[in-house]
């Protein structure tokens, strides 16, 4: 069993930076291959970003490519995502989730065993 805690949510302007966190517990966090989710109002969730539990291997959406960096710290037990240039778009809770099964070819957006609770994130225009 893993507890996913996420964090670092909040309001921010346009084209401005947060970094969201997410605290595992449990032993075996290096083994699990890691997600970001994000849900805005009226939508259906959406895959943001994947690392593998080396950190070997990363995805992201191609909306956020290139603004969105994720990383992870096994030894701290936390997975991170850091948003910068945020767009109102962007606004959406945020959630991580854990993955048992290592990916295999584009796999990475479903599959995941554990959620977190969500952090909010809002962005102003």
């Amino acid at each position: 069993q893993v507890q996913l805690v996420e964090s670092g949510g909040g309001l921010v302007q346009a084209g401005g930076s947060l970094r969201l966190s997410c605290a595992a517990s449990g032993r075996t966090f290096s083994s699990y291959a890691m997600g970001w989710f994000r849900q805005a109002p009226g939508k259906e969730r959406e895959f943001v970003s994947a690392i593998s539990w080396s950190g070997g291997t990363i995805y992201y959406a191609d909306s956020v490519k290139s603004r969105f960096r994720i990383s992870r710290d096994n030894a701290k037990n936390t997975v991170y995502l850091q948003m910068n240039s945020l767009k109102p778009e962007d606004t959406a809770v945020y959630y991580c989730a854990a993955r048992i099964r290592p990916f295999f070819g584009s796999d990475y957006v479903v599959g995941y065993d554990y959620w977190g609770q969500g952090t909010q994130v809002i962005v102003s225009s």
